[in-house]
């Protein structure tokens, strides 16, 4: 019968099926489980259903496999009110799901604009001694955001940690729904205990709370969490320079500019091509005024095209 599902011929797998049956075998939860997969995989969820069904009615129960391919497939179908009481009938009967099935619960629920549902399953796995892990927890946090719920992740976020220890991924999440919403002060209280907690912030947080400030019109803050980047070890990347550049021309800073663009030679980091048009064009567009800086921009940009390549010539030897 498995050759049959693995080619996806799930009328010969059907066929397979019914003749051990009519043989007197009886089938376990892993055989109804891999005919119930093999529709899944096609698309054909009712049958899988039929299948199931089938299942129970024989007094086998679905074990937690079972549970896990027919709850993916309610998500993929967009029928996330029934996947959340699939994994809740999952929980009732002792199973635990993984971090990655909740995620997905999660994210399709969400999808569906059902929140408040996600959150209700938050507290549900709790309830039943299921600690949710910071998967789990940052993506509940990435969707409360997205919702403009940022209060409401937070409150999430401290339950999670007065018994486990945020990683940097949900440190970010939630970092990154606070600087979109122009919270930088809470940001800020939120980057504090990360390092308080011997979680060092990566590249991408510098980046988030870089781009926060240039959204609120704070270049120059956005300049002095660059030197706390590069003093902290933490290299920045093509996006940090991009995103403080933008910010910086937008609010048209053009010694800092100047300064930001004496550390990229510095340190030889390339630029995209999109950052480098934002340069140029804004300068030449007042060409009257900035004659110094777009000078200075495009001798960065030669001191580091002329770098990179004497890096890559002296790799190739």
């Amino acid at each position: 019968m498995g050759g049959y599902v693995d080619r996806g011929d799930m009328v010969g797998a059907k066929r397979a099926f019914n003749e051990l049956l009519d043989r007197g075998w009886l089938p376990d939860a892993t055989t109804y489980t891999v005919l119930m997969d093999g529709f899944c995989k096609l698309g054909k969820f009712i049958d899988a259903t039929k299948v199931m069904d089938e299942m129970e009615e024989n007094g086998v129960e679905p074990n937690d496999v079972t549970y896990s391919v027919m709850i993916e497939a309610l998500c993929k179908e967009n029928k996330s009110g029934e996947a959340l009481n699939m994994i809740i009938d999952m929980l009732e009967k002792k199973y635990v799901p993984s971090s990655g099935l909740c995620c997905r619960v999660i994210d399709a629920l969400c999808r569906e604009g059902k929140v408040d549902k996600a959150c209700d399953l938050w507290t549900i796995l709790l309830i039943k001694n299921c600690t949710p892990d910071n998967a789990i927890l940052s993506t509940l946090i990435h969707w409360l955001c997205n919702e403009g719920k940022i209060w409401e992740a937070r409150k999430l976020f401290d339950e999670f940690d007065r018994g486990s220890i945020p990683s940097v991924l949900t440190y970010n999440t939630l970092i990154a729904g606070m600087c979109d919403k122009g919270e930088l002060c809470e940001a800020g209280r939120l980057w504090d205990c990360m390092v308080e907690r011997g979680c060092p912030p990566n590249s991408f947080t510098y980046n988030l709370l870089i781009k926060g400030f240039c959204k609120k019109g704070y270049a120059n803050e956005g300049i002095r969490v660059l030197e706390e980047m590069l003093d902290k070890g933490c290299p920045p990347n093509e996006s940090t320079y991009s995103i403080l550049i933008k910010g910086l021309c937008e609010s048209g800073c053009e010694a800092d500019i100047s300064n930001v663009l004496n550390v990229v030679a510095s340190r030889n980091v390339e630029i995209k091509s999109d950052s480098w048009k934002v340069l140029v064009d804004k300068f030449v567009a007042n060409r009257g005024s900035t004659g110094v800086t777009l000078e200075r921009i495009l001798s960065a940009k030669s001191s580091i095209e002329t770098a990179n390549s004497s890096i890559e010539t002296t790799s190739a030897t």
